[in-house]
C-alpha cells in the first residue's frame, strides 16, 4: 500500500507517517527499488494501533518506548503490560475529571435554559391584554 493509501485510510497526513517513520514510532517501511514506501498489513495495523493511542493521549515517548520493547521480544512481555497498565490509569482519571467538567457544562447549561425559559414566561405574561372583571 503507497503512503498516499495509508494516509487516506488513516486519516494521517503524509508528513506524519514519515515523521512516526523518522522518530522510530514506526519501524523502516520497506520500499519498492525506485524508493516508494510499501506498507504491509502489520504497517497499517501498528499505524491503526498508534493512532488510537495518540487519540487517548498517549504521549509519544511512552509509545516508543513500547515498540522498543515490542522489538526486544517476548522477555519484555511483562513491561509492556505494565506500561499498558499505567496508561489505563491515567486515561480512567482523565475521564473521571472530563466527566466532572461535563457535568458542570450540563449544570451550567440547564441553568442557562431554565432563566431563560423564566424569561420567556414572564415576557408572555406582560403581553396578554388585560382581562375584564
Amino acid at each position: 500500500m503507497k503512503i498516499s493509501e495509508v494516509s487516506e485510510q488513516s486519516g494521517l497526513s503524509a508528513d506524519t507517517l514519515r515523521y512516526y517513520e523518522k522518530i522510530g514510532l514506526l519501524p523502516p517501511i520497506h520500499r519498492s527499488e525506485s524508493g516508494i514506501r510499501n506498507y504491509g498489513e502489520q504497517d497499517v495495523r501498528r499505524i491503526d494501533f498508534v493512532k488510537c493511542m495518540r487519540s487517548a493521549g498517549l504521549p509519544i515517548e511512552v509509545l516508543i518506548d513500547y515498540f522498543a520493547l515490542v522489538e526486544q521480544g517476548d522477555a519484555t512481555i511483562a513491561a509492556r503490560k505494565m506500561i499498558l497498565q499505567e496508561q489505563r490509569a491515567q486515561l480512567i482519571a482523565k475521564m473521571a475529571e472530563m466527566q466532572e467538567t461535563l457535568d458542570l457544562l450540563n449544570q451550567k447549561i440547564q441553568g442557562y435554559e431554565e432563566g431563560v425559559l423564566k424569561a420567556e414566561q414572564a415576557l408572555s405574561e406582560n403581553r396578554l391584554p388585560a382581562q375584564a372583571p
